[in-house]
């Protein structure tokens, strides 16, 4: 079985690569699941620019296949995602809508960082991933700028982060093996 741990923020400076790093790292000490880090940076995403929806066929153009590849090789999904505004950042939303049958019958968990934990944040990208087709967990870390990082910029989480983490971890794994009959239809 093979998660990803999806870096939803590309931002310059960003606190999502530290929390990614953090999940990766404690992920990877697992036995149950094979976890890989997912920088959506990495693929230059523009603003969604295909001419028809996901859902009515495959991406065309060279960015869209390469995200595509990535994504239908994992049989689940972290989101690391900050909360921007009351909601999730546009680049994740973005890389998400490029997008539909590669999210299809996997799981999904969240790991939200920002002064609430990313509360509202993980909310939307819970009705977003429903129209996807994921199928979201219920536990997620919702890490705040006030507890889990000193002076509001350097990532320290509280130690309790690392139960609820294998939490999200636990649940993210068993949907994704219970979801897995569906991937194979």
């Amino acid at each position: 079985m093979r998660i990803a741990i999806i870096i939803g923020s590309t931002r310059p400076g960003r606190n999502g690569l530290a929390v990614a790093q953090w999940t990766h790292g404690l992920a990877s000490q697992r036995t149950s699941a094979e976890y890989e880090l997912v920088d959506i940076a990495d693929y230059n995403l523009p603003l969604f620019d295909e001419p028809v929806p996901p859902a009515m066929g495959p991406g065309s153009k060279e960015h869209t296949k390469r995200w595509a590849a990535k994504i239908a090789s994992f049989d689940g999904y972290v989101f690391v995602t900050p909360e921007y505004n009351h909601g999730p950042n546009a680049a994740l939303k973005n890389a998400l809508d490029f997008l539909f049958k590669e999210w299809n019958n996997k799981s999904a968990g969240f790991v939200g960082y920002g002064g609430t934990g990313a509360v509202r944040s993980v909310d939307m990208l819970r009705m977003i991933c429903s129209n996807l087709e994921l199928a979201d967990v219920r536990a997620q870390v919702s890490l705040t700028f006030a507890a889990d990082f000193e002076k509001f910029t350097t990532f320290k989480p509280l130690p309790h982060q690392e139960k609820t983490l294998a939490q999200v971890l636990d649940q993210v794994e068993a949907w994704a093996k219970a979801l897995k009959p569906l991937r194979q239809a």
